[in-house]
């Protein structure tokens, strides 16, 4: 950051915090309009920061495997500790992949300590982190979604987002598909089977055409196409009917031999 950017952000800065004065001193719709200013105003003043977003997502990363090792309320504070880290990022860097992802993920493992129905709100906005995930890298938290739909036992998400993680590459093994709890309610339905089971198919492979005989083929007039099989079945009949005449011709010559044979023999026993 050069040292004029540094002073504008400073600037922008301090008129933030001196609106944020503001705020707390008015109410209703003015006050939520003057905390929605300042909030803009603060995004844009650490806007543009990769070390501090960085940062953001490594901590945020730390918090969610922390809460993985603990329960109850612990668990879910620090889960949420996680998530305003992973949010922060995002502020800053709207395109963190990472942060987009892994605070969908904070998003339903928070739902999962606080045992909600998969239409709680905490599973809408792990739904809305894996949308932000999938619009900065198409496919990539797919698999989460369809996970959040099969929770809903909802067929027609769940195998569109699957089919669509197939598509690009960012499916689970087959194994851990049918371990993920999350599938547990659809692993049994027909269409999950079904999608399951294309997974195991191997592609065939086309048949390889010449290009020059396809392109010959492709653009000749059937009637040329008609006329050369024909002219080739007739070709393969006058072979057929010289061979014919030869092999007779072989036979005559062979009985003509042997008649001369016998003369010959016949005019030695005279003599």
């Amino acid at each position: 950051m050069s040292f004029f950017e540094s002073l504008t952000k400073r600037s922008k800065l301090k008129a933030a915090i001196k609106q944020t004065t503001e705020a707390r001193g008015s109410e209703g719709i003015k006050a939520d309009q003057l905390f929605n200013k300042v909030y803009h105003d603060y995004a844009e003043v650490v806007a543009d920061e990769p070390l501090v977003a960085e940062a953001l997502y490594n901590w945020g990363f730390a918090l969610l495997h922390q809460a993985r090792t603990k329960s109850g309320e612990t668990a879910a504070n620090l889960y949420q500790d996680a998530i305003a880290k992973f949010s922060f990022c995002l502020t800053i860097e709207p395109a963190y992949l990472g942060a987009a992802i892994d605070g969908g993920v904070a998003y339903m493992e928070l739902a999962r300590v606080k045992a909600v129905e998969a239409n709680d709100a905490l599973y809408e906005s792990a739904t809305s982190y894996f949308k932000k995930a999938n619009a900065i890298q198409a496919g990539s938290a797919s698999y989460n979604l369809a996970c959040i739909y099969g929770l809903r036992n909802d067929k027609e998400g769940c195998l569109t987002a699957l089919e669509i993680s197939k598509g690009k590459g960012s499916l689970p093994v087959s194994a851990d598909i049918l371990a993920d709890p999350d599938m547990a309610g659809v692993k049994d339905q027909d269409w999950f089977i079904d999608f399951m089971a294309s997974l195991n198919q191997k592609p065939q492979v086309p048949i390889l055409t010449s290009p020059a005989v396809t392109e010959a083929v492709e653009s000749a007039p059937l009637t040329e196409i008609v006329e050369d099989a024909s002219a080739s079945e007739e070709t393969e009949v006058a072979v057929k009917d010289d061979n014919a005449v030869a092999e007779q011709d072989a036979v005559v010559d062979e009985d003509a031999a042997v008649n001369e044979k016998a003369e010959v023999a016949g005019e030695a026993v005279k003599s």
